[in-house]
């Protein structure tokens, strides 16, 4: 699969790179992605919820009135959890919600990530470029010159490049990213996915062996 090289400005240059369909063009699955963004966000949880049950809360442990003769029901400890500030019953305690996921499903699902965008022309394969300094105003400008101006847009470059990040990370919904961190919610995210040069370099060649 060949796609057309575009400038900062949005202009063809005349050049031309090929995507390989063993990574581009897959009849996506849309089980393994589900998967996969299931891991992902499971991932983000940090599981520190807690709430207190009846032996951590403070308070008496002596019975509140005797047995019978009250004329009331029978009560024990003040921090019985039927009671205004005592414990939880069943409350939440803190866990790990990671799961496991096969390799070959991972990268199943991210092949089917990129031949989603692929087949929706929400992939953009960008001339690289660079940045002598950290520039908010060029990074937005650039992303005018590409139609994308307030879409939720993925740039994927082939190694870290501080001041395109840094020029990048204060435009709302604009995310910036390394390869080799790319995965398959990050993909799914994005309206648009755009790939410079040398990053479509690094993805084949990172996925063609899986």
């Amino acid at each position: 699969m060949k796609v057309d090289v575009v400038n900062i400005a949005g202009n063809k240059t005349g050049k031309q790179v090929e995507l390989s369909d063993d990574i581009f063009g897959i009849e996506p699955n849309d089980h393994a992605i589900y998967l996969a963004v299931k891991l992902y966000m499971a991932n983000q949880r940090q599981g520190t919820h807690k709430s207190k049950e009846k032996s951590e809360v403070s308070g008496s442990t002596r019975k509140l009135h005797r047995q019978k003769g009250t004329g009331g029901s029978r009560k024990g400890s003040i921090k019985n959890p039927l009671f205004h500030g005592g414990g939880r019953i069943f409350g939440p305690k803190p866990r790990d919600y990671s799961f496991k996921l096969n390799k070959k499903v991972k990268e199943l699902a991210r092949k089917s990530a990129l031949s989603y965008k692929a087949k929706s022309n929400g992939l953009i394969v960008l001339e690289d470029f660079s940045m002598e300094k950290p520039k908010t105003k060029e990074y937005a400008k650039m992303l005018s010159g590409l139609g994308l101006t307030g879409k939720r847009t993925l740039m994927v470059l082939p190694d870290n490049n501080l001041n395109i990040y840094r020029s990048g990370r204060n435009i709302p919904k604009s995310e910036i990213m390394e390869a080799k961190h790319l995965n398959t919610y990050a993909i799914m995210k994005a309206n648009y996915l755009v790939l410079s040069e040398s990053a479509v370099q690094a993805i084949n060649q990172m996925m063609s062996n899986n």
